[in-house]
């Protein structure tokens, strides 16, 4: 039988199919106990729409790979950061077309403060100009926004930083 966390880092994530959970790094840990398996996830923002159907992919490999008895326990602390996002799973976004997030800004603890100031500069992942615009804060999910490159006029997603 194929190792389960082997099996689990080959999910891929419903909404960014181009990346597994693990390149994500919304998988957190998968212990083997006794012929169960408990797998942890933290999904990218508290009620992730695709929260039910990471679930259900999880647990349909991973019984697919043998293991009948699997649990999917989901955990929102530390909250998920896309600094978690592997090297290759940022690669992969961005050949996709999707600018893959800069590092989280740093922020003190306590309240968050409300920015409405103008974004970071993004570069484009097509072409790599610098010169983008963001069109709208919200794109295909809450996690990335829709730009355009000024210099080859194409539109992108980006991913947030969050």
């Amino acid at each position: 039988m194929v190792n389960a966390r082997a099996v689990a880092e080959t999910v891929t994530d419903p909404e960014l199919p181009m990346l597994t959970l693990a390149e994500l790094g919304v998988l957190r840990d998968v212990t083997e106990r006794a012929g169960r398996v408990e797998v942890t996830i933290t999904p990218t923002y508290t009620g992730c729409p695709a929260l039910d159907a990471m679930r259900d992919d999880l647990r349909s490999r991973l019984a697919e790979a043998g293991y009948a008895d699997v649990s999917v326990r989901t955990v929102l602390d530390p909250p998920w950061t896309s600094d978690w996002i592997s090297e290759s799973g940022r690669g992969k976004l961005a050949a996709a077309g999707v600018a893959p997030p800069g590092p989280v800004p740093h922020r003190p603890s306590g309240p968050i403060p409300l920015t409405l100031g103008p974004t970071r500069r993004v570069r484009c992942p097509r072409c790599g100009s610098a010169d983008t615009v963001e069109l709208s804060r919200f794109g295909a999910t809450a996690c990335k926004s829709l730009r355009r490159c000024e210099a080859c006029r194409e539109p992108f997603e980006h991913f947030k930083e969050i």
